[in-house]
């Protein structure tokens, strides 16, 4: 006897859709996906501040199995990213799955009925046999701790949250942080600004961007002659395997990309006193690895102060710095992160006992068998989950990983209809006590990043190749999880009318 399970999908970006798309490819229909917002896309929805791309190459930060041969560029914006997405979720007519709008706000395990009793916002309760977050761990805007900050008169914004309606002609405009959002948005605004000032806690590691604008010539070999799309692919996988290399197993190769670094700041960065400012004080690896032609040239220009002292507060007209000094400012944009390490929240989630999963993570820290199971609540798979996240390389590699592992999973219940499984707590025990050996000798122990929680625990990123990590998920070993039996029957096994989305409004 047979039974497909019904599932849950929450979150339509690329973790969440490509779950979707993997069940889908394998006859699976029975799954619904929610979103909370108005739209598909997750971060490439949400990001939009100017310059906003991605700092991986498009032939490898795509899926495997609907390739683009025709990509404006090697290292695609937002805009670009955004159409893929929504052209591919169109193609396989995912958008009939998907419920906007339905934020998830609690999620329980129904031990009597072997089911997911997941609460939306709005009141609703949907229930499903198998529940996958997808909600990424780079989806909640973190602003700093900083006294004062809501006192500012004029407009403020987090770069993920980009107010377009303020414009920053002539203005003066203070930029806090210099992430993987900063590089980016900086030199877009720095030209218009009447003075932009960057406070700068920590210099970035910044490498040579070795982007390309692809032409009519590139996408007809790409398109007629696949095995050039393919080459390119492959070709980009295999430099940051060897980065991801360079951060765990072989330090050796980071003499030669340390190399390159400093060797791209001296030429940009004329100015001795400004290189010094830029001259990051911590191990290489120890905060991800930035790309970038144009963030050292735009710091360069007479418009531009790079601020080093620390901030004390926020205040009505400006920033006040602990020398006294008051920076005067029209305009302030936060690009200070994500909320990287509370993953889940602010979703509760209850397993077996109504135990709550964030009490269990803490005070460590999340963590999972896989990145993607945690004892004690049956049913459970995230995607983009504990340890899955990648200090060099392509996420959806690994989102493609865990999709095909979950697949896996959801048929092996299929063949036990009523019966649940969660990963068994001395698996997850092997599993952590191996990433956590892994890790003690990584870079990321070195300096302060979100790779790390108040705890000190690293509980996002990887310690690996990402093909070990497709190795290791290549197959689903029932052996590994607890399996147990609802007492009462299971529900109808179609699927429920609750957790079938609602067509969406265009």
């Amino acid at each position: 006897m047979t039974r497909t399970p019904s599932i849950l999908i929450i979150g339509a970006g690329f973790g969440g859709l490509g779950m979707a798309l993997e069940l889908q490819r394998a006859g699976i229909e029975s799954f619904a996906i929610v979103e909370k917002a108005a739209d598909l896309g997750g971060v490439w929805r949400e990001n939009t501040y100017p310059g906003a791309a991605c700092d991986v190459p498009s032939p490898l930060y795509s899926w495997s199995f609907e390739p683009k041969s025709d990509w404006p560029r090697r290292y695609s914006e937002q805009a670009d990213i955004h159409a893929y997405i929504r052209k591919v979720a169109e193609k396989y007519g995912l958008l009939r799955k998907i419920r906007f709008g339905t934020e998830v706000t609690d999620a329980e395990f129904d031990e009597r009925q072997g089911i997911w009793q997941v609460r939306t916002s709005d009141g609703a309760t949907l229930t499903a046999d198998v529940l996958v977050p997808a909600v990424g761990q780079l989806s909640r805007p973190a602003l700093p701790n900083i006294p004062g900050i809501e006192t500012f008169a004029g407009p403020s914004f987090h770069s993920a949250e980009w107010d377009h309606g303020v414009d920053l002609t002539g203005k003066r405009v203070a930029c806090i942080g210099t992430g993987a959002s900063a590089i980016q948005y900086i030199p877009e605004i720095q030209p218009a600004a009447g003075h932009l000032t960057l406070f700068q806690r920590s210099a970035a590691w910044v490498l040579p961007r070795f982007d390309t604008r692809y032409s009519a010539t590139h996408h007809a070999l790409f398109k007629h002659f696949p095995p050039s799309r393919l080459a390119e692919r492959f070709a980009i996988w295999g430099v940051f395997e060897l980065l991801s290399l360079a951060l765990t197993d072989l330090p050796a190769i980071r003499k030669p990309v340390i190399a390159l670094a400093d060797r791209h700041r001296t030429q940009q960065v004329p100015d001795p006193v400004l290189r010094e400012k830029l001259t990051p004080d911590y191990q290489a690896g120890c905060k991800r690895g930035l790309f970038s032609n144009d963030y050292f040239p735009a710091l360069a220009q007479p418009n531009v102060t790079v601020e080093t002292t620390d901030i004390e507060a926020i205040t009505p007209t400006g920033i006040r710095t602990a020398d006294g000094t008051e920076h005067e400012a029209d305009v302030i944009i936060y690009g200070t992160g994500f909320k990287g390490t509370e993953i889940l929240s602010p979703i509760n989630i209850y397993g077996i006992g109504g135990r709550k999963l964030s009490d269990e993570w803490s005070p460590e820290g999340a963590r999972a068998y896989l990145g993607m199971s945690v004892p004690g609540f049956p049913n459970l798979f995230m995607m983009y989950g504990p340890n899955t996240n990648l200090g060099a390389g392509s996420i959806i590699y690994m989102l493609e990983s865990q999709a095909r592992y979950i697949r896996q999973a959801v048929h092996y219940l299929s063949t036990r209809p009523g019966r649940f499984i969660s990963a068994r707590p001395a698996t997850e025990q092997s599993w952590d006590d191996w990433l956590q050996k892994r890790l003690k000798d990584t870079p990321w122990n070195f300096c302060s990043s979100w790779y790390r929680n108040a705890s000190g625990r690293i509980t996002n990123n990887w310690p690996a190749a990402t093909a070990i990590y497709r190795w290791k998920t290549r197959r689903f070993h029932p052996t590994d999880y607890d399996e147990s039996t609802a007492p009462t029957p299971p529900p109808d096994p179609h699927p429920r009318h609750d957790a079938t989305p609602h067509p969406p409004t265009r």
